[in-house]
């Protein structure tokens, strides 16, 4: 396990190289993004999911995140109508995450069975950014809340010492809040708000 100490308004080139180097390479990385921190790896790499599964303990269908750079991004692995996409570019990059229809090049291991929807977001984070940019895509990620707990792991110290070596990196930007995203479920036509969290829900009206 690696602990990269990377600087959350100038992330460092050379650090942020070795962390997408990484997600290349099928490792499993832990990040802070505007709400809390994370757990990712690249899309579509089961082995890397699997992985992340087995630190959350969580069922086989847990809903995953799918972390985006931009809204030009999103529509490659969501449908978003003309409404849709003014709310989305109002609220973006922002702490929200969206639940909207998937498209056919969004991996069925991310989408819910049923409703055949995926949740997909833009993160406010220098570091973040930095990682997708040099990624050249996006990452498959979720909350770094271990089962045993009842928040996420907010401080780099308690991450590296809760978990060791079962990520190959965690990605240092300082401590993290604990409030986890809005989540705002567009795949009906409407806005439902899912979850109340760090995003404001004062009124939406796409």
């Amino acid at each position: 396990m690696n602990r990269l100490v990377v600087h959350p308004e100038n992330p460092q080139r050379r650090l942020i190289a070795r962390v997408a180097a990484a997600l290349r390479q099928g490792g499993v990385i832990a990040y802070p993004t505007d709400s809390s921190y994370a757990l990712g790896c690249v899309l579509g790499d089961k082995a890397a999911l699997d992985r992340i599964r087995q630190i959350r303990r969580t069922e086989i269908d847990h809903d995953f995140t799918l972390v985006c750079r931009d809204l030009s991004e999103i529509a490659t692995y969501a449908r978003v109508d003309n409404a849709a996409y003014r709310l989305l570019k109002s609220l973006t990059p922002g702490p929200y995450t969206f639940i909207l229809r998937a498209t056919s090049e969004a991996p069925r291991r991310l989408q819910n069975p049923k409703r055949k929807s995926i949740g997909i977001r833009v993160p406010d984070n220098r570091i973040v950014q930095a990682i997708l940019d040099e990624l050249g895509g996006p990452v498959m990620s979720t909350t770094l809340q271990l089962p045993e707990d009842d928040l996420p792991l907010t401080e780099p110290d308690d991450i590296e010492a809760r978990l060791g070596n079962r990520v190959d990196i965690i990605v240092d930007g300082g401590a993290c809040g604990i409030e986890p995203t809005t989540v705002l479920d567009l795949s009906g036509g409407q806005v439902d708000v899912v979850r109340r969290g760090k995003g404001s829900v004062e009124s939406f009206s796409p």
